[in-house]
């Protein structure tokens, strides 16, 4: 079989140093960010032309006098933002905390009963002549996994959150000074959420493995089966994360929308809407918080995967450190990658003009996944013997470095493939947004129809690259094959997370530009960084798409292995009936997501209604609004409605495969995959077409566009209410449902030993 070129102790230095050089990378990102003072006294320096250039100039003609009450504005509004998030979150962790001690429980209580809380040594599971740790070892360590995940996805999250509100407000106050260096603050404080979350996810996994590992010594089936409870905490907490993020940050967009510019024809982030924080904190604890630990929930699923099946492949088998860690170094060098791809950005070449904002993201995207394709094949040719075997259900596959280094790559180039459909959905640059902005024309339902396709025909070509870089890959590498293809999606997660990151605060900072009335100039500039923060958005949500899709099979495969199925057949009844109840559940989870959503912004919408109503010169600017009542409004709601979703993707696996047994929970399996992955595409990018096509109306930058405009004229109304019915769909039920597919998979895998041996209970007393 022969040897990998890179010894094992080099390994065990590259993985985390690595992690390392992420933390610190995002550390100088973090301090460069923090330079932008909001303190008046040194903004207003900074305005007084020391610099003589022309952008300090700029600051004089637009700010004069004003400068000052400014930057004192913008550090209040900051403030109340931040207070909100911070106050959202602890809330909603306070609840997703006891359910993470009552769901630790289970998983001790169910792995340790599958052989009786013996702690005798027992037969592996793939090798009935050696001998394994107990299964109580496994419920044990399992069980410490699971918390190690869900603290690691928890952290992820609010560290993403309290960047976000560290950033918006500096972003609002650089755009005085230009496109460009507003571009930059956004830019670089994505890229501190990013690298963090990259570096972290990878740091406590290595650190967990060499752990678990003291225990475990020479059984590395054993140690890699309970490793597996990482990410599925890192996955149950982004659930709620998601949920209750999404409910939230729509209730409040929902009801400022409708109320502020479609009623009373007042901008977007006008200081007199009641609903205009909630609104901003929302962007912050959904498309931040809840972004950040589902994409880490990814990372850390395809990483378990791809190690579970390597410890019953030749690598386990042999004890070879170098391949055993394959995964983990192929995302040590998407840090490293990442990183030069960021100095492209922020150092190499700089933004001059609106125009460019969106090329540049999409240079991004394209100079992450060529510099990362070099690196896999360093990585595959240094750390992986010229041949090797591949556990495939059952039997030993023999493949080569070259073939795994395909595998990688094809996940990769498909997620970029990905990327750019979405943004030619999503982007009003194009002609799908542009002619849904001209179905406005003629009223709110024509909007919607032309929107509702979009999302349909948007499905295609993802679904194709999904489907020919599943087929590659387990041609290659069966299961393995899938699991690396997914990781290799997820390889330059540091890039993409910079470049979601990017969209909520730059959204952030024009609804701080607006509320501290500044000049229209500004706001056009801050409009135009979050019109194309809203295509990369697309982009995020249909990268975590894709990779869930092959994260969740990959997860699969591990399952029908581990719980030794020896074929899935759709044409016995066990098996065909899981398979229809689980193309059903994406529809269930939507239709309770988007009623959350709704029964939510009714309530918003009312309040809204009424202080409009009541508080005398609140139309005048005289009076301020009561913005407190709409953020308890969102947080109360939000943290109600989350449950009953988290509580119907947690207990399916558990409820399925005590009852059903392990056949019918493979076809439940199988078919919320099938079916959540096209739900998921066309939701995100109908949202994105509708918010869109509304910003193509509002900036007027061609002919087309303003013969539809201005802001208050019909058709704008139109494209409104579409984007309000969008919503929901894109920052709520869309995203929620990656995580679905997914985390039903890693649970089912996690939970598959005792499912095994004592699932099935109906079926056998039937």
């Amino acid at each position: 079989m022969g040897y990998s070129i890179l010894p094992d102790l080099a390994t065990e230095i590259l993985v985390p140093l690595a992690a390392v050089v992420g933390i610190a990378f995002s550390l100088l990102q973090w301090s460069l960010v923090s330079k932008v003072k909001l303190s008046p006294e040194k903004s207003s320096e900074e305005g007084s032309g020391k610099n003589g250039g022309p952008s300090d100039y700029l600051i004089e003609e637009e700010e004069g006098l004003n400068d000052h009450n400014v930057v004192v504005k913008c550090a209040e509004i900051q403030n109340a933002i931040s207070e909100g998030a911070t106050s959202f979150l602890f809330t909603e962790y306070k609840y997703v905390t006891i359910f993470m001690v009552i769901f630790a429980a289970l998983i001790f209580v169910f792995l340790g009963s599958v052989e009786g809380f013996s702690t005798k040594p027992q037969p592996c599971t793939y090798n009935k002549d050696k001998y394994c740790k107990p299964a109580l070892a496994t419920a044990i360590f399992s069980t410490v996994s699971f918390l190690l995940g869900a603290v690691t996805s928890l952290i992820s999250g609010f560290l993403g959150m309290k960047i976000a509100t560290f950033a918006n407000a500096r972003t609002t106050l650089e755009a005085r000074k230009g496109v460009g260096k507003a571009f930059i603050t956004a830019f670089r404080s994505g890229a501190v959420m990013g690298f963090l979350l990259a570096a972290n996810g990878l740091l406590v996994l290595y650190i967990a493995i060499n752990l678990f590992k003291i225990y475990y010594g020479d059984d590395w089936e054993g140690l890699f089966e309970a490793i597996t409870g990482y990410g599925l905490g890192g996955s149950s907490m982004a659930l709620f994360g998601r949920v209750g993020g999404g409910i939230y940050t729509k209730a409040a967009d929902v009801g400022a929308d409708l109320v502020g510019k479609v009623e009373r024809n007042i901008p977007e982030d006008d200081p007199r809407n009641p609903a205009v924080i909630a609104d901003n904190v929302g962007d912050n604890v959904g498309d931040i918080a809840g972004m950040g630990s589902d994409l880490f929930g990814s990372y850390a699923e395809s990483s378990c995967a791809a190690l579970v099946v390597a410890s019953i492949s030749s690598f386990g088998i042999n004890h070879d450190l170098t391949g055993m860690l394959y995964p983990l170094l192929i995302s040590s060098m998407g840090i490293i990658v990442c990183l030069i791809t960021t100095l492209f950005a922020t150092d190499f070449f700089e933004i001059k003009d609106v125009k460019e904002i969106e090329p540049g993201l999409k240079k991004q995207l394209i100079i992450s996944t060529v510099l990362m394709t070099i690196g896999i094949a360093i990585v595959s040719w240094i750390a992986l013997p010229s041949s090797f075997t591949i556990f495939n259900f059952g039997v030993q596959k023999t493949v080569k470095n070259w073939e795994l280094f395909f595998c990688v790559a094809i996940g990769l180039w498909a997620g970029l493939v990905i990327g750019f459909v979405t943004e030619y959905y999503t982007s009003n640059a194009y002609s799908p947004v542009q002619d849904v902005a001209d179905s406005c024309r003629t009223g709110a339902a024509t909007n919607v129809i032309f929107g509702l396709a979009l999302g349909y025909k948007s499905v295609i070509i993802p679904i194709f690259a999904i489907a020919v870089s599943i087929f590659v890959s387990f041609s290659f590498a069966a299961m393995y094959g899938i699991a690396v293809a997914a990781l290799g999606m997820l390889s330059t997660i540091a890039t993409g997370l910079a470049i979601d990151a990017y969209g909520p605060i730059s959204d952030n900072a024009g609804g701080i530009a607006e509320m501290a009335g500044m000049s229209h100039r500004i706001r056009e500039r801050t409009d135009a960084l979050d019109a194309a923060g809203n295509t990369t958005a697309a982009i995020g949500k249909g990268f975590a798409i894709g990779s869930a899709a092959l994260v969740s099979l990959a997860l699969f495969g591990a399952f029908v292995s581990r719980a030794a199925i020896s074929t899935v057949d759709v044409l016995t009844p066990k098996v065909f009936i899981g398979l229809i109840v689980g193309a059903m559940l994406p529809y269930w989870f939507s239709a309770m997501t988007m009623k959350s959503v709704g029964s939510a912004a009714l309530k918003m919408v009312e309040e809204v209604r009424r202080q409009f109503n009541t508080i005398p010169g609140l139309m005048e600017g005289t009076t301020k609004p009561d913005y407190a009542t709409c953020v308890k409004i969102s947080t109360d709601a939000s943290i109600k409605e989350m449950i009953p979703p988290g509580a119907l993707v947690m207990l399916t696996p558990l409820i399925v495969g005590i009852l059903f047994g392990v056949e019918t929970l493979s076809g439940v399996l199988a078919g919320s995959l099938v079916s959540g992955v096209q739900i998921a595409i066309s939701a995100s990018n109908t949202g994105g077409a509708w918010d869109n096509a509304k910003k193509y109306i509002e900036a007027g930058a061609s002919e087309h566009a303003r013969t539809l405009g201005p802001k208050g004229s019909d058709p704008h109304k139109a494209a409104v209410i579409g984007d309000t019915i969008g919503d929901p769909l894109k920052d709520t039920s869309g995203p929620s449902l990656n995580i679905l597919i997914k985390l039903m998979a890693v649970e089912s895998l996690v939970f598959a030993p005792f499912f095994a041996t004592h699932g099935g209970i109906l079926f056998k007393y039937l």
